[in-house]
């Protein structure tokens, strides 16, 4: 069992009163497989030279998000059947993306 946090159901900006997005960055998004939402993907986050650094669950609509520092990442999503990526920009504040599997 995955020890991530859940996520939650909808894309928003609704963060804990702990989260300042001032401070650091806040990368969101949504994983789909031919425009549908994809539930239960593995989404890893991988640091500027491609070292693991986290891993969240897609919920039931495919949202995951990251609390990080600003810099270049790239998402990696994991399916049954299907992966894909993408490679990032994240500065303070909220950086979202549409993440593609195939």
């Amino acid at each position: 069992m995955c020890g991530a946090p859940a996520q939650e159901e909808t894309l928003d900006r609704t963060l804990p009163a702990s989260v300042d997005p001032a401070t650091q960055a806040i990368i969101q998004g949504r994983v789909v497989r031919d425009g549908d939402p994809v539930a239960a993907a593995y989404v890893r986050l991988l640091d500027a030279s491609g070292e693991f650094t986290a891993e969240v669950v897609s919920s039931a609509t495919g949202v995951f998000r990251f609390f990080a520092s600003p810099g270049s990442w790239t998402l990696r999503a994991l399916a049954p059947g299907a992966t894909g990526s993408v490679r990032i920009e994240a500065g303070l504040g909220f950086t979202e993306t549409r993440l593609e599997i195939g």
